[in-house]
């Protein structure tokens, strides 16, 4: 079982506290209608500075219900080329266990779309923070790829692989880093144009922390004729952060 490796840090380690806030952040976005969208994505930083914009999909998600996420996060501490999946069977936070889907997983693997490689998924913040939001769902599966250094064509098939009716896929990444507010929100509006334009070639290095999988989901939602829909667009200042150091968060949907 994977266990937990930033309770305590980005969102509560007490399991009541956890609750609470998530439940919380959820009740603070307007209760949305089913949008139909079969991929999203979703900010990943501490529940303090951008668990409101990620709500925004998540709220979504408990309208759909789907019976299983598979959710693309970006490896920050252990050095990935392409993707990779857990060979563990559950995937632990204060709130319990929660599934994964190693049938899934294996299928990858098998594709030679992605490794089965525990290592980069255990110190790592951008899929583990999306799960407490998942567990408010029923009997939901996750299947958590993370995604390194990567061509738009190898991401893109891995969308591929995944999607189906019961799926939808999370795309988890934050937008500009340590900018001031205003060089923040001028290059996360860019960043937002080439979102609704589905042009992965207009993603640059600095544009988004998940840019690998960012690209790869683009380009996959431009040849499957997806339109992509700003849901929430805020920044760390947005929530009390330092206006010299900000962090851009996006919630967006793909749909038909």
């Amino acid at each position: 079982m994977r266990r937990p490796a930033v309770a305590g840090i980005f969102y509560p380690a007490s399991p009541s506290h956890l609750q609470a806030m998530v439940e919380d952040l959820l009740s603070s976005v307007p209760e949305p209608s089913a949008d139909g969208a079969d991929a999203y994505i979703v900010p990943h930083a501490g529940y303090r500075w951008s668990g409101r914009t990620a709500a925004h999909v998540h709220r979504r998600l408990a309208v759909r219900r789907p019976a299983r996420v598979a959710v693309l996060g970006p490896a920050h501490r252990v050095p990935l080329r392409g993707a990779a999946v857990p060979t563990d069977g559950r995937w632990a936070t204060p709130l319990g266990p929660i599934a994964i889907d190693t049938d899934g997983a294996r299928e990858l693997v098998a594709r030679r779309l992605a490794i089965a490689d525990d290592r980069p998924h255990a110190p790592e913040h951008s899929i583990e923070v999306q799960v407490p939001f998942l567990q408010q769902l029923p009997d939901v599966r996750l299947l958590p790829i993370c995604i390194g250094q990567s061509t738009v064509e190898h991401i893109a098939a891995v969308v591929a692989a995944v999607s189906r009716p019961d799926t939808v896929v999370l795309c988890s990444t934050d937008l500009s880093h340590y900018l001031t507010e205003e060089d923040a929100r001028l290059r996360d509006v860019a960043t937002v144009a080439a979102i609704v334009a589905l042009s992965p070639t207009r993603i640059g290095s600095r544009d988004a922390c998940g840019r690998h999988a960012l690209r790869g989901l683009l380009a996959w939602a431009a040849s499957n004729r997806r339109s992509a829909t700003v849901l929430h667009l805020a920044t760390s200042a947005d929530e009390g952060g330092p206006r010299d150091r900000v962090v851009g968060y996006l919630a967006a949907s793909l749909t038909v």
